[in-house]
């Protein structure tokens, strides 16, 4: 019975997704993100019940890159803080020519 996971992996994903394109802050945007990974590794972890152990490793994949991104992400935002005094997305033009 995974119909439930994935109908909450799915809910979980969406309010991820609506949450990076709504809000400006590049945090909750950032938090919203990793909300989208949980979603995913979620859905790998209902799956796995189904198609085999596959999914759950795809799972350690998928926090490994999580984690990295936690780390390079919140130390660019410090960064970026730190020169603009703002974490506002439309406050910022980094890659802007």
């Amino acid at each position: 019975m995974i119909t439930p996971a994935l109908v909450l992996s799915a809910f979980l994903f969406v309010i991820g997704a609506f949450g990076v394109l709504v809000r400006r802050n590049a945090i909750i945007m950032f938090l919203c993100i990793e909300l989208m990974l949980n979603a995913v590794n979620l859905t790998f972890v209902a799956l796995s019940r189904v198609v085999g152990i596959e999914g759950q490793l795809f799972v350690f994949f998928v926090m490994t890159v999580a984690a990295a991104e936690a780390a390079v992400g919140l130390a660019i935002m410090i960064s970026i803080f730190r020169h603009y005094e703002t974490v506002n997305v439309d406050n910022f033009n980094l890659l802007k020519w």
